[in-house]
């Protein structure tokens, strides 16, 4: 994903998988069919809002995606494990829970959209 100025974007992660049963608290959610995408936010930044509406009306378009939003604050354990460290910071999980795609900072809903892409496909392939 292509993002503003400061931002910055990477494949994947450590190669590991992140079990995508830990971020959700309440019943009824779970994660998506063919992928996920994840919001790490916190509360008074504005770029997570924006953030929010974009990868919400890309789950709705896209079926068998869900996007997932988690207050950075709340989560300190994910946070550190997975090093985020800055807000909005999105992962996107293909369908085995490995992080395809990991950005920071407010995605553009074009870029977001190509990173489900990939990981629909599975062209991140084994990591």
């Amino acid at each position: 994903m292509r993002h503003e100025r400061s931002a910055r974007v990477r494949d994947g992660d450590d190669g590991g998988r992140l079990d995508v049963a830990e971020l959700w608290a309440g019943p009824g959610a779970g994660p998506g069919e063919r992928a996920t995408l994840v919001q790490f936010s916190s509360a008074f930044c504005a770029p997570c809002r924006a953030t929010r509406r974009v990868l919400a009306e890309v789950a709705a378009l896209v079926p068998g995606v869900t996007h997932v939003e988690i207050d950075a604050e709340a989560r300190l354990d994910l946070v550190r494990r997975l090093e985020i460290v800055r807000t909005p910071t999105v992962l996107v999980l293909d369908a085995a829970g490995r992080v395809v795609r990991r950005a920071t900072g407010q995605p553009r809903k074009a870029d977001v959209i190509a990173a489900l892409g990939e990981a629909v496909r599975g062209e991140a392939g084994p990591r």
